[in-house]
Formats: C-alpha cells, sequence, structure tokens
C-alpha cells in the first residue's frame, strides 16, 4: 500500500499549486477518485470547489466537462439524443456533455427533478439511455456536483434516490485566515483560476495508474471487528429518536470503500476505526432525514450524528 500513499502524497503537492489549505477537503476528493464514488460538494460560491476538482482531474489524467445547471435545462442537453442529418438523411447521436471521466455537475439543485434524474441511471449504472438505446460511459466515470447551502430560491433540493448514490457529502467552508492571505499574494502575482494550466500541475499517474491503485484498495484488509463497527454505526442511523429516515445499506459499503481507501492513502494494509470514524460523517450526513419537530429545534444533522458516533463503543 506504499505506492498508494506515495501517490496521495504526490497529488496532495501537485493540488496544492491550485489550492491553498483546505487540506481536510482535498483528502477526501482524493479518497472518492480512489473508491470510484461521486460527490456532493456544498459551500457558498467561490471557495474553489470547481477548482479543486479540476485540478485532481489534471493530476490524474482525466478528462473534465462542466455543465452549469439552470432551470431550463433539459435531460438531452445532460445526456445527448439523435438529430436528423439531412445530408446522410439518417439521425446521428450527439452526445451530451456526460460523456465525460469527470463531470461536474454546478449548483445541480437549481434544475428541476426531471433533469436531475438524468443523473440517476449514469451515477449507479454508468451508463446512459437515449432513445432506448444503451451506452456505455467513459471509465472512470464520476460525478462532483455543487450547491450553495444559503440559497434556496429557484431551487430544487435533490431526491434522497439521488442523495444516495453519492459516496460523501463534503462540506467546503471558508479557508483558514493564513490561506487567504496566501490565495491574495497569489493572486496578485499574477495567479487565475481560469488558466489553470499556468500553475504547472505535472500528471501524476494515468489511467491504468489509477486502476492499479484502485486494485491495491480493494485489497486493504477488513476485519470481523470492523465490518460489525460499520454496521453498528448505519443501523444505529435507524433506531436513534432523532432520525425519522435511517441510512441504507448502500451508506454500508460507502463507508467501507472509503475506510479502504484511508487506510491505503497512509500506507496499511488493513483498516482501523480511525479510518472508519473519519469518513462516518461525509458518508452519513446526506442519507439521513431528521424528524421535523427535531429539525424545527434548531439541531442539525451533523450534531445528531455526531452524538451517534461519539457513542458508538469503537473496536479494540
Amino acid at each position: 500500500m506504499l505506492r498508494v500513499a506515495q501517490v496521495a502524497d504526490q497529488l496532495r503537492n501537485e493540488v496544492a499549486k491550485a489550492i491553498v489549505g483546505q487540506q481536510s477537503v482535498v483528502d477526501q476528493v482524493l479518497t472518492a477518485f480512489l473508491a470510484n464514488g461521486h460527490v456532493l460538494l456544498e459551500g457558498v460560491p467561490g471557495v474553489a470547489k470547481t477548482l479543486l476538482v479540476r485540478a485532481v482531474s489534471h493530476a490524474l489524467s482525466l478528462e473534465f466537462t462542466r455543465i452549469q445547471f439552470t432551470p431550463d435545462l433539459m435531460p438531452s442537453d445532460v445526456i445527448g439524443t439523435n438529430v436528423f442529418d439531412p445530408r446522410t438523411i439518417d439521425f446521428v447521436l450527439r452526445t451530451g456533455p456526460i460523456f465525460t471521466q469527470v463531470l461536474l455537475a454546478d449548483e445541480i439543485n437549481r434544475t428541476p427533478p426531471k433533469t436531475q434524474s438524468a443523473l440517476l441511471e449514469a451515477m449507479e449504472e454508468r451508463q446512459a439511455t437515449i432513445d432506448g438505446e444503451r451506452r456505455i460511459l467513459p471509465e472512470p466515470f464520476l460525478v462532483f456536483a455543487t450547491q450553495n447551502p444559503l440559497e434556496f430560491e429557484g431551487t430544487y433540493p435533490l431526491p434522497e434516490a439521488q442523495l444516495d448514490r453519492f459516496l460523501m457529502k463534503v462540506l467546503v467552508d471558508y479557508p483558514e485566515p493564513q490561506a487567504e492571505m496566501e490565495v491574495l499574494r497569489r493572486f496578485g502575482a499574477g495567479f487565475r483560476a481560469q488558466k489553470l494550466e499556468q500553475v504547472g500541475i505535472e500528471q501524476v499517474i494515468d489511467l491504468e495508474g489509477l486502476r492499479a491503485l484502485r486494485a491495491e484498495v480493494d485489497a486493504v484488509r477488513m476485519d470481523e471487528p470492523i465490518l460489525e463497527y460499520i454496521y453498528q454505526l448505519v443501523a444505529r442511523t435507524r433506531d436513534a429518536h432523532e432520525i425519522q429516515v435511517g441510512a441504507s445499506p448502500r451508506a454500508g459499503l460507502a463507508l467501507m470503500s472509503c475506510a479502504k481507501a484511508a487506510a491505503a492513502m497512509r500506507g496499511l494494509d488493513f483498516a482501523t476505526p480511525d479510518d472508519v470514524k473519519q469518513f462516518a460523517m461525509p458518508v452519513l450526513r446526506h442519507r439521513v432525514l431528521l424528524r421535523a419537530d427535531i429539525d424545527t429545534q434548531g439541531f442539525t444533522v451533523d450534531e445528531v450524528l455526531n452524538d451517534l458516533i461519539e457513542s458508538q463503543p469503537v473496536p479494540r
């Protein structure tokens, strides 16, 4: 697992050329790439969510495409459609921007549910159906969706079925004061996020290298007590008094994948309770629904989950 840890360190160094600070967020995004899972990034505008995904995609030599989700966006604008070509007197397939390796769905909650649902099949099956014909998406295919936690006017909340398809929900906060000062210095020295190529981010590995890393992650050992710990964390969300809808079995699989990737990134060939605990919050926070009376009292999902996680006995 030393190779995973070494590559992870190289990726952190390359991403740091564009992103200042936000180390926890960077590690969670790298974990998602290794675990082959989609991520919902939530944060106010201007905290480098798009830049982070672009930087990691470049360092991994992956094709990156961004879609700005708007109220008038149609499903065909996402997955594509067959159009009539008068020169050949036939219909030809015009694929949509979803046919990429890394898709950034910017402000995904600004488009109606009909268009949001265009991503459901793609996120789960890694395929898209156009006019009844199945089209396989490139490998890998990862969705990084962003949303603003403060602005709700003109937005459409993501349905639970779609939320459950995200491996993690990562909260992107304001940078630390020292980091924000460094952002100002870099901007004054000429750095522009729109011209990422000028930063000199080097490609760390190619697609075959990423596949090899994922094979190492899959080989990370998870002992029975760790599996029991994962199950208990997920199962308790279904029994907690404050929670109306608990996490599905998919949450346990997601937590296991993240824990394996986290262990490999630390150079270990076995997962520990700390690896599980580290990712319990981002894996569970978007998969549970608080009871209405708990919500109106001002409690947040993170507060309820934090109490649950901290009170769960940790295996030795």
